[in-house]
């Protein structure tokens, strides 16, 4: 196996500056960006600055004074370039399980009938997604929705004349797949049906191009590779094409066409805008703008070549050791095949991981028996694979992850 010169490729990176703009530890090796991105610096002084400053002395001045109303669409703008999307295709709102419900009925809304009813997914989606179909179709009855799952590899065979929409994600929240929403979206669309893209693990960490690709509808995750904090608001993209027919069940205020006008009878407002519910949550939509602004200087072009090279080294180095046939790659074996994350099955995959843990190497498990590493090419290093290795190797060989203090399992895994 060749050497890799790690010190070599962190100073040769293009995106090492990105590292000081975050909030990290030297004695901590973050590989958990895929579930909840790393702090940046400027999110902490901007939550400080609203709260002390635009709610504590302005108080609700600041809806007008520091535009606090018009932040969905401000951010919503900020993501559309991160995603190959019009501005006024994007809204940042909710989380995405509510996004999801709004989605998919629309999609009924705009396409289904009697026969046209099924809902197309996988069976290894992740399960929120499916629960959310589940629910659309306990609300409105299977003559209306019907859930049908398939394998990933038979995702594009089984779109039919039965088929309202095709949700999918992009990137496999277990194995790290990546999905052809471009294929899937042609295809679709050969058969009349409308495509509903998941981008919670690809958004921020690959070159996405929905508008270009023709997707219909798009929901996605910021406090990932977006890094705007735990439980951040999500966004909805839908097609700008389809907004003069756009209907969602949700019809809050917010979606109103004059919301401060009080009208007791709803009237959709215009576009994107009748995504919106209720009134924002301030403090963390203005963490998820100021998380955006760390990629002002930066392509995402430039962000997935790391995001490979990352993955690459893991790997050659995974296989480096006498343990190492112990550990099962579930992700695709090439790099342009996958997300930005390893994953491995392993009988104590949970007991490594948390082995890791009290060492300052942070991974995930994710059930039954999967241990994932994500890298977050804005502040990951090479040389921090070096490292993280060395430790695994040494969990590995003194079987520490055997310690009777992992054998029961935390709440969140």
């Amino acid at each position: 196996m060749n050497q890799i010169d790690y010190a070599r490729l962190d100073r040769d990176d293009p995106l090492a500056h990105k590292r000081e703009t975050f909030e990290l530890s030297n004695d901590t090796i973050y590989f958990d960006g895929n579930s909840l991105g790393a702090l940046p610096k400027i999110v902490a002084q901007t939550v400080n600055e609203t709260t002390r400053q635009q709610w504590g002395n302005d108080l609700i001045k600041s809806w007008n004074q520091h535009d606090w109303v018009n932040l969905p669409t401000t951010v919503g703008a900020k993501i559309a370039r991160l995603i190959g999307a019009h501005n006024e295709e994007v809204i940042c709102c909710d989380s995405i399980s509510v996004n999801l419900f709004k989605v998919i009925c629309a999609a009924i809304s705009e396409v289904g009938n009697d026969h046209r009813r099924v809902i197309l997914s996988t069976r290894d989606n992740f399960p929120t997604d499916l629960y959310m179909v589940q629910g659309v179709e306990s609300f409105l009855g299977q003559q209306r929705c019907e859930l049908k799952l398939v394998d990933e590899t038979e995702l594009v065979d089984a779109i039919d004349k039965n088929t309202v929409a095709v949700l999918a994600t992009e990137v496999n929240f277990r194995t790290g797949r990546k999905l052809d929403l471009q294929q899937l979206s042609q295809a679709a669309h050969s058969q009349g049906a409308l495509i509903i893209a998941d981008l919670a693990h690809s958004a921020g960490v690959m070159p996405i191009h929905l508008t270009d690709w023709q997707v219909d509808y798009a929901v996605g995750c910021t406090y990932k590779y977006l890094n705007a904090g735990p439980g951040a608001p999500a966004f909805v993209y839908v097609n700008q094409r389809h907004h003069a027919a756009l209907k969602q069940p949700l019809q809050g205020w917010f979606g109103h066409t004059n919301p401060f006008a009080f009208d007791p009878s709803y009237q959709a407002a215009n576009g994107i805008q009748k995504m919106l519910v209720g009134t924002p949550p301030v403090l963390s939509m203005q963490a998820v703008n100021a998380a955006l602004d760390c990629f002002d200087d930066v392509s995402m072009e430039q962000v997935r070549a790391k995001s490979m090279q990352l993955t690459q080294a893991f790997q050659q180095q995974m296989t480096a050791h006498s343990w190492s046939p112990d550990f099962e790659l579930i992700s695709p074996p090439h790099a342009e095949q996958r997300g930005s994350q390893l994953s491995y099955a392993h009988p104590k995959a949970y007991e490594i991981c948390q082995a890791l843990i009290e060492r300052g190497v942070i991974a995930d498990f994710r059930a039954p028996n999967y241990i994932r590493f994500g890298f977050a090419p804005l502040y990951n290093q090479f040389q921090e694979i070096e490292r993280a290795i060395a430790i695994l190797d040494d969990i590995m060989t003194t079987q520490a992850y055997l310690d009777p203090r992992w054998q029961t399992r935390l709440t969140v895994t």
